[in-house]
């Protein structure tokens, strides 16, 4: 009974028909268009996925530039505070009478002067070279002018340092103007 009763319904015609007479006619050029406009849009998404990832690649490379950077200049502020102590030292050695450099305190301020000397210079110092170089204004500053060859560096008032590759405190100097050495140490600042 069932069946005879399904077979009369109007929606078993609908379900016997074949899937052409289902679908609309098919317009292939706006087709066509909606595949090209589709095609556009994907490789649109690709270029700026493409782009995307570049730029997170770059992110990731300089974020690790920097990470070793940081490590590599994380003492640069102690070292900027630990230079003058150096200078001191390097002074008070200068200082030592003759009649005293043999005398044991002497050596040992000249021990501890080259064991932070060593100690610095193993974590990255070293000392930017000036006298009798031309000078540099990315390594030097000049504080005045002195009889000597013109540009080039004729006295190291202070020493300068690198830490790497980078200039933690330029070295202070005086630069040749160019005038011959008469014996007249004038200096003109």
């Amino acid at each position: 009974m069932l069946d005879s009763t399904f077979e009369d319904t109007p929606e078993r015609d609908e379900i016997t028909q074949r899937p052409e007479e289902l679908m609309p006619p098919l317009n292939i050029p706006a087709l066509k268009q909606e595949l090209t406009e589709a095609k556009a849009k994907a490789q649109e998404y690709l270029d700026g996925w493409q782009r995307a990832q570049a730029d997170f690649v770059n992110y990731k490379k300089r974020l690790e530039q920097d990470k070793i950077d940081a490590i590599a200049y994380a003492n640069a502020g102690l070292m900027t505070k630990i230079l003058p102590v150096l200078d001191d030292f390097e002074r008070a050695i200068a200082a030592v009478p003759p009649s005293m450099a043999g005398e044991p305190w002497v050596g040992g301020i000249n021990g501890i002067a080259r064991k932070l000397e060593s100690t610095l210079e193993s974590v990255g110092l070293s000392r930017i070279k000036a006298h009798g170089e031309f000078f540099d204004p990315c390594v030097h500053e000049a504080v005045g002018s002195a009889p000597g060859a013109e540009g080039l560096v004729v006295m190291e008032m202070e020493k300068g340092y690198k830490l790497n590759d980078r200039v933690l405190r330029p070295a202070r100097v005086m630069v040749g103007n160019g005038e011959n050495d008469t014996g007249e140490n004038q200096i003109e600042e």
